[in-house]
C-alpha cells in the first residue's frame, strides 16, 4: 500500500509556533514529531509556501519556520512544468467564488493538489480551506476540469488519529 501524499500550507508550520493556540500547537507538534518525522506520510510544501514564509516581517520567526522544513526534510515539490496549469486551475476556484481575490496562494494550495494528484491538504484555515462546504465546490469544479482524485482538505488533527 502506498503512502498518503501530504501537502502541508503555511498555516500548519506556524501552528508550531502558536503559544496563543496550545492546543492546535500540540496536535500540531504530534503531527510533525510522530508522522512527518517517522515517514508514515509522503509530506511536501510548495515554493508558494516558502514565498508565504519569506514574507514574514519577523525575522526570527522567519528562520523557525524555514528551519522546521529543514529539520523534518520537508520535500519542496516542483511546480515549475505545471505553473501554467496550476495558475490556472487557481484562477478558476477564484473565478467561481470559491476562494477570494484577496486569498490567491490558498488557490494556489489547492491547485497544487489537484493537479499533482496529493491525497490531502493540511491546514488550520478553516475560513478558506479546511471546511466541507469548500471541500465540496473544490470537489465538483475539479471534477468538472478533469481532475478526478477527490483531494481531502483536513486539519493536521484528521491525520494523526487513526
Amino acid at each position: 500500500m502506498r503512502k498518503l501524499r501530504i501537502y502541508l500550507d503555511t498555516s500548519v508550520i506556524n501552528f508550531i509556533f502558536a503559544d496563543d493556540a496550545p492546543e492546535k500547537k500540540s496536535i500540531t507538534i504530534d503531527f510533525f514529531s510522530n508522522y512527518v518525522k517517522n515517514n508514515i506520510y509522503e509530506v511536501f510544501i510548495s515554493p508558494v509556501v516558502l514565498d508565504e514564509i519569506n514574507k514574514t516581517t519577523d525575522k526570527n520567526k522567519k528562520q523557525r519556520l524555514l528551519d522546521t522544513i529543514q529539520e523534518y526534510s520537508i520535500e519542496v515539490i516542483d511546480i515549475s512544468t505545471n505553473r501554467d496549469e496550476i495558475e490556472n486551475l487557481a484562477f478558476k476556484y477564484i473565478e467561481h467564488s470559491i476562494i477570494p481575490r484577496n486569498k490567491l496562494e490558498d488557490a494556489l494550495h489547492i491547485a497544487i493538489c489537484s493537479v499533482l494528484d496529493i491525497d490531502l491538504l493540511l491546514s488550520w484555515n478553516y475560513r478558506h480551506l479546511a471546511n466541507i462546504n469548500k471541500e465540496s465546490k473544490i470537489i465538483a469544479l475539479n471534477i468538472n476540469e478533469g481532475y478526478n482524485r477527490p483531494l481531502r482538505i483536513v486539519t493536521p488533527m484528521e491525520a494523526i488519529y487513526e
